[in-house]
């Protein structure tokens, strides 16, 4: 009895170790996988960043270009219908 009592602690440590290298090894892989991954979003991180201040940049540019002169026209014609408005408004009151 007691030689079996014996084997099975000592396979029970075999198993021990054996079970703590294999926690080790998966550890290991694990900071592997953490740092290629790491290694890897790094560049397409900075490529999203170049493309958000590309896209800021040309966003900007529309805007100086095509909406602010677009909107200066929009508020001309305004002017110039409030003007007719009002010339209309002022001859109708002079003849009325």
């Amino acid at each position: 009895m007691a030689v079996i009592r014996d084997i099975a602690i000592i396979a029970l440590a075999v198993e021990s170790v054996i079970v703590g290298i294999l926690v080790i090894i998966l550890a290991w892989q694990t900071y592997r996988l953490v740092r290629a991954i790491h290694n890897e979003l790094e560049p397409l991180v900075r490529d999203m960043e170049e493309t958000a201040q590309i896209v800021r940049g040309t966003a900007e540019y529309v805007s100086r270009s095509v909406v602010t002169p677009t909107v200066k026209v929009s508020k001309t014609f305004a002017a110039v219908r409030r003007a007719a408005k009002a010339a209309k408004e002022f001859r109708s009151k002079k003849e009325g």
